[in-house]
């Protein structure tokens, strides 16, 4: 298993959710500081690499119009489990990563350091905040994807159990607690689109 670099990576936003706390407005779509939400991950993310695609199953058309997209081949909404399940079907990139659509601050080194901190058997790097791991920041090696496909079809959900049954490791990114901010309510975006 070879780590990651920018040759055998490639970075998905995650934007297929029900988004039932934003009174079910795709979340990846509402406006924060008058852009799109997902149009700040972007702008993030692509300062860091060209590998991106979007995982949604609403609103594709309007998705396609910011980079390639593709849905869920598990119906009903398996959550973020379902979008990387996706991802490793329909991208043959080696590493996969995965940001929330709604993380609008994530940090500016995000690809290089999840990459660098990869060992030869990691399977899977998950961000961590200082005080919480970050489960849906992640870079996963596309060997999991039998693990992943055994656990959903126990109908789990978590995804955390799963990364339990992994070699799993944490990023630390405690001197930027704040790139994590996720946007959930709309009360959340209003405070965050005051602040910004």
């Amino acid at each position: 298993m070879s780590k990651p670099t920018p040759e055998n990576m490639h970075w998905v936003i995650l934007a297929g959710g029900q988004a039932s706390r934003m009174g079910g407005n795709d979340k990846g779509l509402v406006s924060l500081a008058g852009r799109a939400m997902i149009e700040h991950v972007l702008e993030r993310l692509a300062a860091q690499t060209s590998a991106i695609s979007i995982n949604a199953n609403r609103n594709q058309d309007r998705y396609r119009s910011y980079g390639p997209v593709f849905g869920d081949h598990i119906q009903n909404y398996p959550g973020p489990l379902g979008g990387m399940h996706a991802a490793l079907h329909h991208l043959q990139a080696e590493w996969i990563g995965f940001v929330p659509c709604d993380c609008p601050n994530l940090p500016g080194d995000l690809v290089a350091r999840m990459a660098s901190a990869c060992q030869e058997e990691t399977d899977i790097a998950v961000a961590h905040d200082g005080e919480h791991i970050q489960p849906v920041v992640t870079l996963i090696n596309r060997q999991i994807l039998p693990k992943l496909e055994q656990f959903l079809e126990n109908g789990d959900r978590k995804i955390i159990l799963l990364y339990r049954q992994c070699k799993m490791i944490t990023v630390d990114f405690s001197d930027q607690p704040h790139a994590f901010v996720n946007l959930n309510t709309p009360q959340e975006l209003e405070k965050f689109g005051q602040e910004s």
